[in-house]
């Protein structure tokens, strides 16, 4: 059972890292078959009715399986150490379904035509991409995406208790992998109406996302993370606010 169940978390974990580096090229609109403002486009109306259903459809899913409750009651069915390889799967497959089925709207919102400011663009929506992948690896990159659970299993090891840390950039800002989000989607030379759909749709999705998340962080911690709410902000660094406390686990801390 725990060499399955390692394989099954290996293969899911190369699946999501596959379909996290197709997302910089289908949000940049380079070098793949599929991006965001590619393929043939319809009418505004279908294009957008379908969408909207499928950003739907990845936040649903990506919501609902990471709520306490609704974990409660999957690991009946699922055995607690491949819960979490298999909610990120399920978010793989839910975004390969909308990397094939996405309608573009390439009508035109902005365009940078200076090269300087193009560049900047650019730069911004790397470094984006970077900050994103940066604070899985503060928090536990391999637990994050069900790795860690599958490797212990397999050793017959316990997962240590969850620990309150606020690794470095979570002693400035509460949500950075959000942030990079944010900077990736958003810095574009050119945006489209079905990048600008994306973006904040994405948008959207990230800032609910924040309330459930931290709706159950506190209950995990209580007041702990309640003072540090108070203390951090919430997705831009601001120098007047600042943390005290050193200890966040990944392990409770379902990110996008």
């Amino acid at each position: 059972m725990g060499a399955l169940a390692f394989l099954y978390g290996t293969v899911s974990y190369l699946v999501f890292l596959a379909v996290f580096l197709y997302a910089i090229p289908f949000v940049g609109g380079f070098g793949v078959p599929k991006t965001v403002d590619s393929g043939a486009s319809g009418s505004l109306g279908e294009a957008l009715l379908i969408d909207v259903v499928l950003l739907g459809l990845f936040a649903v899913q990506h919501s609902v399986m990471a709520r306490p409750a609704f974990k409660r009651w999957w690991t009946r069915l699922v055995p607690e150490p491949i819960e979490r390889t298999t909610y990120v799967l399920f978010a793989s497959l839910a975004l390969l379904l909308l990397y094939w089925q996405w309608q573009p709207m390439p009508d035109t919102v902005w365009s940078v035509t200076n090269p300087v400011g193009s560049i900047v663009l650019q730069v911004v929506c790397w470094a984006g991409w970077g900050l994103v992948l940066f604070s899985t690896f503060l928090i536990n990159h391999f637990e994050l995406f069900g790795l860690r659970q599958v490797y212990y299993r397999l050793r017959g090891m316990s997962l240590p208790q969850a620990r309150f840390r606020t690794p470095m950039l979570y002693k400035h800002v509460r949500h950075p992998l959000y942030f990079g989000f944010l900077l990736a989607f958003w810095a574009t030379p050119t945006m489209t109406m079905g990048h600008l759909l994306f973006a904040i749709a994405t948008t959207g999705y990230i800032l609910i996302g924040i309330q459930l998340e931290e709706r159950d962080l506190v209950a995990l911690f209580g007041d702990r993370y309640r003072r540090y709410r108070e203390q951090v902000s919430m997705l831009i660094p601001l120098p007047w606010r600042r943390h005290r406390y050193d200890e966040i686990s990944a392990a409770d801390v379902d990110r996008l």
